[in-house]
């Protein structure tokens, strides 16, 4: 079985994106799951919206159960594509825009992160620096 995300290290990831949010001035909803998509913590800034809550534990869903970066999703969901629909699957919890990433240790997804509450970008560069606290505390 592989070993999944500890809910200290959960904490120290969420505390990361936390960080880089109140730097780029945007409250954000941050989810860390397990490797099978399960939450193990979630937190809300404050004046973050609601709907980042769910948005944001379905984009670390997404990440853990597909292995990939939700952003990776956009181009082959489009109409025509071979994955059209399919944020329609799984009780509507997956999601095909950025800000969700899978954790990986020794080549082994661990865990994923979710972020939502900006703009895309925002939301990928706030998910990003959770990944990059992760990658230095597996290190």
């Amino acid at each position: 079985m592989v070993e999944s995300v500890r809910l200290e290290t959960a904490k120290e990831i969420i505390d990361a994106a936390e960080q880089r949010a109140e730097e780029i001035d945007n409250p954000m909803v941050i989810a860390v799951s397990n490797s099978e998509g399960n939450l193990i913590a979630q937190h809300r800034m404050d004046g973050a919206w609601l709907a980042s809550v769910d948005i944001s534990r379905n984009k670390a869903y997404t990440a853990a159960a597909l292995d990939m970066p939700t952003h990776d999703l956009a181009d082959p969901t489009r109409p025509g594509e071979s994955l059209y629909g399919l944020q329609n699957t799984n009780q509507g919890k997956m999601v095909i825009f950025g800000g969700g990433y899978p954790l990986e240790r020794d080549g082994d997804i661990v865990g994923a992160i979710g972020v939502s509450g900006g703009e895309v970008e925002q939301d990928m560069d706030v998910a990003e620096s959770g990944v990059d606290r992760f990658d230095e505390h597996s290190s």
